[in-house]
């Protein structure tokens, strides 16, 4: 994997914890996500 690949996929890994993490326990309920599982999907996002 080269060094743009890597900054780009913590980028996005970053944005996605961000996004999530303002978003409210009742929003993410909603969407049938724990709090506690941010972080793997923000991982499962930089996998695809």
């Amino acid at each position: 994997m080269n060094v743009a690949r890597s900054f780009n996929n913590w980028r996005k890994y970053r944005q996605t914890i961000a996004e999530l993490g303002r978003m409210t326990t009742r929003e993410l309920r909603d969407l049938g996500i724990d709090r506690a599982d941010i972080q793997s999907i923000a991982r499962a996002s930089v996998a695809r």
